[in-house]
């Protein structure tokens, strides 16, 4: 019997990671796949991304809004009760015999929740990694308490999830996605870039992706004010800074990235680039600047240097290719000059990391092959795994 197995992404950073998993699981005689979208995919704020899903050729199931107009911690809330509410329905109309969801964002835990008290088993990539300076790290861990396959990218994450009190044999280390994404993108041409992005790549250029800090009220847009100062002591470099995401304070970065890039003839502002476009960018350029995961797993897969502002992804391994700094104008300028010299991106090119082969939606997708032909379906109830402690 065809299994259906449900992929939920919010976001296109979520959908950039899952979409070879979900094309070669669209591929498989043992699965029906439904793509569920929600989050800013639906908005124009943030570029209406679910066109990405529609362009891949990856129909979508179902799309329910769950973004309101602000981005407050009210509004948050607002959002993940709307996200329960709409995939509460469509649960009790869709009974899937998996739930495969990526990461930590807020509405995910609240679609997950939906999962849960519908009794739909949930399978969970990239959980066990830490985020010390994010609310994704209450989020991340209470994901992998509703799941029940995981789905980790390192050996080191994978002892955590079995820490939180995981069954070692439902934890399995299949490397990250964005891997393999960057092993088979077919790379578009740096003049191409240049020209379809409007702005001279040339000279050096530094791909910027800045998101708020959850945890930290209001210095989001403090550290943004410091990063584009520290921007301005390189007048030689060009800059394509992308979009926030849809966090508590994301639009109000974003009315910063627009106006700094209305007085500034080196920087392109993007809204989104997608997964092709933002991997391209980040091939050909000097470094890559700013807090994103993406800095710390696909960058580093490029041999490309990062620098790391701040404590969003605090706790998370670090390839030496990252150069983490404080949030504050000198330390950022310190670290994109050591970043950009040739000794350092020499050194980066010599660096291996810790991620995997690029082969991860072939080990999900064959694990999941071999789960449902074993048990013949998966069940919702968990057994606590108890590490034994020397007394």
């Amino acid at each position: 019997m065809t299994k259906q197995i449900g992929v939920f992404t919010g976001t296109r950073a979520e959908f950039g990671l899952l979409k070879p998993l979900i094309l070669r699981l669209m591929e498989e005689d043992f699965c029906e796949i439904k793509v569920l979208v929600t989050g800013s995919h639906l908005s124009p704020d943030f570029g209406n991304t679910y066109q990405e899903i529609k362009e891949a050729g990856i129909p979508i199931a179902e799309k329910i809004q769950c973004l309101t107009e602000k981005d407050r911690p009210q509004d948050i809330s607002n959002n993940m009760a709307m996200a329960m509410t709409g995939f509460g329905k469509y649960f009790e109309k869709n009974k899937l015999d998996l739930l495969i969801v990526l990461g930590d964002r807020y509405e995910t835990l609240a679609v997950c929740i939906a999962a849960m008290n519908a009794q739909i088993p949930i399978a969970h990539i990239h959980g066990g990694e830490a985020t010390q300076g994010l609310i994704d790290e209450a989020i991340r861990h209470s994901i992998t308490k509703m799941s029940q396959l995981h789905f980790v990218t390192t050996e080191v994450y994978r002892n955590r999830v079995i820490q939180l009190g995981e069954q070692p044999s439902k934890v399995f280390n299949v490397g990250a996605l964005g891997v393999e994404n960057t092993k088979n993108t077919d790379f578009i041409s740096k003049e191409e870039l240049s020209i379809e992005l409007g702005i001279d790549l040339k000279r050096k250029y530094g791909v910027v992706t800045f998101h708020p800090i959850t945890l930290e009220e209001n210095s989001g847009i403090w550290q943004f004010d410091q990063l584009i100062d520290a921007l301005d002591a390189f007048p030689d470099m060009s800059f394509i800074i992308t979009k926030s995401n849809a966090d508590a304070g994301g639009r109000r970065i974003n009315k910063s990235i627009d106006e700094y890039a209305k007085t500034h003839d080196n920087v392109a502002a993007v809204a989104s680039l997608g997964v092709k476009r933002y991997l391209s960018a980040v091939k050909e350029s000097a470094v890559v600047i700013g807090n994103s995961s993406s800095g710390v797993i696909e960058v580093t897969c490029l041999h490309i240097p990062t620098v790391n502002i701040g404590d969003r992804q605090k706790g998370r391994l670090m390839p030496g290719s990252v150069l983490c700094c404080e949030p504050e104008k000198k330390s950022i300028i310190s670290a994109i000059s050591k970043a950009i010299s040739d000794d350092f991106y020499k050194e980066v090119q010599r660096m291996p990391h810790p991620f995997g082969d690029g082969e991860t939606s072939k080990k999900i997708t064959n694990i999941l092959k071999m789960v449902f032909e074993k048990e013949g379906s998966i069940g919702v109830i968990k057994d606590f795994y108890d590490i034994e402690v020397d007394k």
